[in-house]
């Protein structure tokens, strides 16, 4: 039967099932003045600073939340947003931003800002990252993965309130991505109004899952693992939405977000399955977008297993991936091969295809060489989401799976459905984790740091438990140094380093993919994440 007679099948299928389940946060009424988001993982909490990126925060994050800057998609600059101009001392240390005036927080049901925006909102939002002696820092956890990944407790040593419309963040020392890092999705700037009245009602755990931000959209519902309702902020700064509500749909019926949206029961989805593109493409009721982005897809392996910890073992295994059949069989195209964690779009990119390539034989002989010529069993972890780095996990695992057993690898699959990397981290039988990292910058360090520094590993999100204090070092000389071409030759360093040790292996580098109902225009895609939704419209 052709593939896309079976699909249609699956898609009536989809329909009789969608019949019984009329959901009025969903219905057509929504379609009518919002769309239906089709998501994958509902956020633990709709506070981007306690996200690692790995759920749908970064969509529903800067529905919710304004960071002081923003970066540009073209050129990957910082530029104003909440701050209108920003100054820097002579030695880099210290930064003065002047912050817009009369941006409304949002009102809702549960809180009435009394003011606007202005400098105590910001050290607070801050404050709680990087002071642990602040009322909110421990409330929910105390863990703020992004930030800890990248050092920024140690980074920021003090934040200030210079008056209402000045605010002073003193450094440490240099760093050249501090501005990059306070222009992601994670630099939400938060109440201090509202955190003041929860603190004193004894509810804090609610600012993070009732947040209020200065947003596009405000939250007005949020049902766990079904939904996330949002509505139109009227006060926005900026350019109020042009939609009244988003419908953040995470319902799991045993339908998928294609038959949702080939039967309208959503309006938008992202990173869609490989194999559905051909469908997709051939729908003119589907509109596609696509963009680069800044990502890669790679196999984590612990480095604290008795074999993995051989730097042989390692590469032998990074020899035997056939990777052009990956992207052949998995990315239809839409993707390319990765001989480093840094795409060819970074400027710090150093091609390491010598290093990096498919050799069979010499695999073999690297583990004979390691004293496993009659073979060695692993077990591999598989996120089975499929992501804008990685479209097809389980797919890209089976190719994997022959690979090594090529080599006389025998390689189990665990599938885990949404692959938290804080989860797989504690599995006691993790070897190998296949996953991936879309950067939030454009800073090489985006990519670097977060995968596999010592600080990254405190956080979880180091999955190869790899922690060179060498590599780390040449990360901060780079961030601190003001010559480019220094940096560069930094980079490369450590991406030289890596291609030697090997505790991840990169795979791939995919595209953002977004497709939504031909009806709806005004989305801003962009390398980093998905963007606001003040422009969307829908044609009539």
């Amino acid at each position: 039967m052709p593939k896309s007679l079976r699909y249609l099948l699956l898609s009536l299928c989809a329909v009789l099932t969608l019949a019984g389940c009329n959901d009025p946060e969903k219905s057509p009424q929504t379609r009518m003045n919002g769309f239906v988001y089709c998501g994958t993982t509902h956020p633990q909490f709709l506070n981007p600073q306690l996200s690692d990126g790995g759920d749908n925060i970064k969509s529903i994050g800067p529905q919710l939340f304004d960071s002081l800057l923003t970066l540009d998609p073209l050129s990957f600059k910082p530029k104003p947003n909440l701050a209108i101009k920003w100054q820097v001392n002579e030695d880099k240390t210290q930064y003065t931003f002047t912050l817009r005036t009369n941006v409304q927080f949002h009102q809702t049901s549960w809180f009435q800002p009394s003011r606007p925006m202005n400098a105590d909102d910001v050290v607070f939002s801050f404050k709680r990252i990087i002071d642990s002696s602040n009322p909110y820092h421990y409330v929910n956890g105390g863990h703020y993965p992004w930030f800890q990944s990248i050092g920024f407790s140690r980074l920021v040593k003090d934040v200030k309130a210079i008056d209402e419309q000045h605010v002073q963040f003193t450094l440490s020392y240099p760093d050249n991505t501090f501005l990059d890092n306070i222009s992601t999705v994670f630099a939400a700037i938060h109440s201090q109004e509202y955190a003041h009245q929860l603190a004193s009602k004894d509810e804090k755990s609610q600012l993070d899952e009732l947040p209020i931000g200065t947003g596009p959209f405000r939250l007005e519902k949020s049902q766990h693992n079904e939904l996330v309702r949002l509505t139109k902020h009227s006060n926005y700064w900026h350019h109020p939405a042009n939609m009244q509500q988003v419908v953040f749909d995470f319902s799991h019926r045993g339908t998928g977000s294609l038959a949702k949206l080939l039967t309208q029961e959503c309006d938008v989805m992202t990173d869609p399955i490989s194999s559905q593109l051909t469908l997709i493409n051939d729908n003119t009721d589907i509109h596609s977008n696509i963009s680069k982005a800044m990502n890669v897809a790679f196999l984590s392996l612990n480095t604290q297993h008795f074999a993995l910890n051989d730097v042989r073992v390692r590469q032998a295994l990074s020899f035997a991936i056939n990777r052009k059949n990956i992207i052949d069989a998995v990315y239809f195209g839409q993707g390319y091969i990765a001989t480093s964690l840094l795409p060819s779009d970074s400027w710090a990119y150093q091609d390491n295809s010598v290093q990096i390539r498919y050799d069979r034989q010499y695999a073999k002989a690297l583990l004979k060489q390691a004293g496993f010529e009659d073979g060695l069993t692993l077990t591999m972890w598989v996120p089975l989401a499929a992501q804008s780095y990685n479209p097809n996990p389980h797919k890209t695992a089976e190719l994997l799976q022959a690979n090594f057993a090529d080599i006389g690898v025998t390689l189990s699959i665990l599938t885990e459905k949404f692959g938290r990397r804080n989860t797989l981290t504690q599995q006691p039988n993790t070897d190998l984790v296949l996953t991936g990292w879309a950067a939030n910058t454009g800073e090489p360090d985006s990519l670097l740091r977060p995968q596999l520094s010592c600080e990254a590993q405190r956080a979880s999100l180091n999955i190869s438990m790899w922690c060179d204090t060498d590599f780390d070092f040449l990360l901060t000389l780079a961030r601190e140094s003001e010559q480019t071409r220094h940096r560069l030759n930094l980079y490369h360093q450590a991406q030289t380093m890596l291609t030697q040790e090997l505790p991840i292996i990169p795979i791939a580098h995919g595209v953002q993919y977004q497709v939504h109902h031909s009806s709806l225009s005004g989305f801003a895609l962009n390398p980093f994440n998905s963007g606001s939704f003040e422009h969307v419209v829908r044609e009539k």
